[in-house]
């Protein structure tokens, strides 16, 4: 199994025996905020932000099983210089076992020395500093420097003369929250990058850097001690107040469309059955006494709470999250279908964490203190600002006047310099701001914190300038689809500000993503821990996961209202829903993590993973996906039996459309007004039509759209006048793109409009079409089951068949079969 966020993170806790005791704060050791009077004369002030991504990996030396060895790494600056200091950055790319924490100062040498020389032997050295008779203490992620007095030179060299243990769990079988791991019989010398000063500027950038023989490692890994500077800087601490706008000149773009927050009822397609069985998955997973524990535990009300296996992260290291992840399903469901046992419990909440609140405004269910311990500041917090939005949407007073005095507090906090990259992942916050910034409570403040705290601007020029790099090798944190999460938030900050950069920036992540780490059917293919380059598409790795493509739907649904007329963006919300949405819900039982390709789906879950919770997030929100609603008119982006409500120059119209897509392409659409009214109904013609569409209003033909486009009837529209149209669906298929290729045969996925369709009956599946047709031509191979709508047998490949990847349960199949011709 490849490891991603769940299985390390409850894996690692779980397998090793860690538990942790609710209430206690994490141990200093944790965090790398203080240090000895000893390091003190070396501290920088700077502390080095996390290095995850392999392009900006510490150097390692070989691992040996004794501290007390010799090795060493020097590097040639070309000339002899003055030298004004060295600076050591220390490792800060691996987290603890078991802790969601990075651990700062990994394989800092015990003791050591630091040389100059004029000739590459160093056989007159000079010294800078030695260290080699007392043990070092532990940097952990503080960046050190040590004065050179301006020694002439042209090698550098870092010798360390003990080397520091590698460390691992404890192996207690219980231990208090913030544990600290013990040390093994491995040891390494690990050092992120060495900075040599001359002139006030680093001269080692891009030098070469060699090592001893012995324990030293490659030509490869050793450039990484001298590489560039990171785009945005080197250190955790962010604060920039001249990035920060005056609201005044602040110039928002109109959309040019709106997601209805109500108006729409569905009328018995899948959609409305994927909407109920969520429905049951919300109310049968967790009492609201479980969504509230945290919350209480708190304010004193629930003590001595023993937590166990996925508890231990899901609910004890990200408290309140669950509450979070209830309520963004359940405020988002109860828009469009009104269950009185779902509303009761989302106000049961609501009243809950409301009763569990501070004088100062705070609401969070972690204690104040313990905000930048694992993805508090930002996980957490954005989850449950997701919840409590969603619930006032939903028609609860309640929220709003709670979140406003939450960010009154939070927006005015000493610890903001350091949220970004202090915290892990620490960009899911930013999203939390943004979002309360375009509610009806929103202030400036709420924008401008996150311009000057949060705001990477290397990052936004990379993005627009198109930059793969920027996004598989994210420089501060580990690569992950949660960074779409900042993505939105950067979005937001356009439609607060009007500042083009961030629309720009935005814009060329989504083309990145949308070309690069996408699989058939729109899952998102890039996961923290692994190494996903661009179009690498794997299938032996557990991509593709629930969140990210909720993320993606999102992202493309707020570009989708700035520009409703560009058909991409309704394509993709499209098949993410079909294909990963409602793929990855088993019924009423639970929600899936990943989406798996070939082989077999994952069992479900009911528990409180990061998946469930924007999972059942998307779930709830999909009638507005369906519909936009404009100034003069409204757009119809999917198709579902549906009826949608507006308003359009004061008069109250609706549009009922009536179709069994995607069994059946047929689409039919009856208009009611209370008196003849002028608006434009726009249809989408998507970009998957085999052919141009033809639209006939009122039984004659009122124009015909290309595929990937909309058409626009404008007209006064009465009651009783009817659109109707079918979709030109048909089989495509499409080579599979990606690095997990089969010698001798090639993959493809093969689609039915909008529906990915998966080979069933094993994991992978060769099939066979005419000598001389081509693996298009399978479209011609494949015949309907005239009693299962969209299965298909496949002429010529006896036992073949193909149905739709979302209703697959416990079936052995492939996305990606191999198609050849016939010898």
């Amino acid at each position: 199994m490849s490891v991603t966020r769940r299985t390390f993170l409850i894996g690692s806790a779980c397998g090793t025996g860690l538990a942790f005791t609710a209430g206690l704060r994490p141990s200093t050791w944790v965090f790398a905020d203080t240090a000895s009077a000893q390091l003190a004369p070396y501290l920088t002030g700077m502390r080095m932000a996390a290095t995850p991504a392999t392009a900006y990996r510490a150097y390692r030396s070989k691992v040996v099983q004794t501290p007390a060895i010799t090795t060493w790494v020097q590097i040639d600056l070309t000339k002899s210089v003055a030298i004004e200091a060295i600076q050591l950055f220390p490792a800060s790319e691996k987290m603890f076992p078991g802790r969601d924490q990075y651990y700062g100062g990994e394989g800092f040498p015990l003791c050591f020395r630091l040389e100059a020389a004029e000739d590459e032997g160093f056989s007159h050295p000079q010294i800078i500093a030695d260290f080699s008779q007392a043990d070092f203490p532990d940097p952990k992620d503080n960046i050190t420097q040590y004065p050179a007095r301006a020694v002439q030179a042209r090698y550098v060299r870092l010798t360390a003369t003990k080397l520091r243990p590698v460390m691992i769990p404890p192996a207690k079988e219980f231990a208090p929250l913030g544990a600290k791991p013990v040390e093994s019989k491995d040891y390494s010398l690990v050092i992120a990058k060495i900075g040599v000063l001359s002139g006030g500027h680093d001269i080692a950038v891009g030098c070469n850097a060699t090592a001893d023989p012995v324990y030293g490692n490659t030509p490869e890994e050793l450039k990484q001690l001298t590489r560039a500077p990171r785009q945005d800087g080197e250190g955790i601490r962010m604060d920039n107040p001249h990035r920060v706008t005056d609201a005044s000149t602040w110039k928002r773009p109109q959309p040019m469309a709106a997601a209805p927050r109500g108006g729409v009822t569905l009328e018995g397609g899948v959609l409305q059955t994927a909407m109920e069985n969520n429905i049951q998955y919300l109310l049968n997973s967790f009492t609201v006494a479980d969504l509230l524990r945290q919350f209480y535990e708190r304010t004193g009300k629930v003590k001595d709470f023993k937590p166990t296996g996925s508890q231990i992260f899901w609910e004890e290291d990200l408290a309140g999250s669950n509450a979070g992840r209830f309520l963004m399903g359940a405020g988002n469901t109860v828009r469009w279908i009104d269950d009185p046992e779902l509303r009761r419990r989302l106000n049961q909440v609501v009243d809950g964490i409301e009763e569990c609140r501070q004088p100062n405004g705070y609401i969070m269910a972690y204690p104040e203190d313990t905000i930048s311990y694992s993805e508090r500041a930002a996980y957490t917090r954005a989850w449950l600002t997701h919840g409590l939005l969603e619930a006032a949407y939903a028609g609860n007073p309640k929220p709003l006047p709670m979140l406003r005095g939450y960010y009154d507090w939070f927006n005015d906090q000493p610890f903001l310099p350091d949220m970004l990259r202090g915290a892990i992942q620490g960009g899911q916050g930013m999203i939390a701001n943004t979002r309360v910034s375009l509610s009806p409570v929103g202030k400036p403040a709420d924008v401008q914190v996150i311009q000057r705290y949060y705001q990477e601007d290397g990052w936004l020029t990379g993005l627009a300038a198109r930059e793969e790099d920027q996004v598989w090798q994210y420089p501060y944190d580990r690569p992950h689809c949660y960074l779409l999460t900042n993505l939105e938030a950067y979005l937001d900050l356009y439609l607060a500000t009007g500042d083009e950069r961030y629309h720009d920036a935005v814009l060329g992540a989504w083309e990145l993503y949308r070309a690069h780490w996408q699989q058939a059917g729109g899952s998102i293919s890039i996961i923290e821990f692994q190494k996903d380059p661009p179009d690498s598409n794997y299938l032996h790795q557990e991509l593709g996961e629930l969140c990210g493509s909720s993320f993606w739907v999102f992202l493309s649904q707020r570009f989708q209202m700035l520009h409703p007329d560009d058909e991409r963006f309704a394509a993709e919300i499209e098949k993410s829903i079909y294909n990963v949405g409602m793929a990855n819900q088993d019924g009423s039982a639970g929600l899936r993590y990943h989406t798996i390709l070939q082989g077999k789906k994952e069992k479900s879950t009911h528990e409180n993973t990061c998946c469930e919770g924007q999972g059942t997030r998307l779930l709830g929100s999909l009638p507005e996906h369906i519909y936009s609603i404009a100034p003069d008119g409204i757009y119809v982006h999917m198709y579902e039996p549906s009826t949608v409500r507006w308003e359009q120059n004061g008069q109250s119209l609706s549009l009922a459309m009536k179709t069994r897509f995607p069994y059946e392409t047929g689409v039919k659409a009856t208009v009611s007004a209370e008196t003849a009214t002028q608006a434009k109904i726009r249809i989408r013609v998507p970009s998957w039509a085999s052919s141009p569409m033809a639209i006939a209003v009122n039984g004659e033909n009122a124009g015909t759209g290309k595929p990937g486009s909309y058409v626009v009837l404008d007209r006064n529209w009465a009651t009783g006048d009817t659109i109707e149209f079918t979709l030109p669906a048909s089989i495509r298929v499409k080579p599979y793109r990606g690095a997990d290729q089969i010698a001798g045969e090639t993959r493809y996925s093969v689609e039915y409009g909008p529906i990915l369709l998966a080979a069933v009956g094993a994991p992978t599946a060769r099939l066979k079409v005419g000598k001389g047709n081509g693996p298009e031509s399978l479209k011609d191979h494949l015949q309907a089951d005239a009693q299962s709508p969209l299965h298909f047998t496949v002429r010529g490949n006896p036992g073949e068949k193909f149905m739709p990847y979302w209703q697959i349960s416990s079936e052995e199949f492939t996305c990606y079969p191999s198609i050849s011709e016939e010898a």
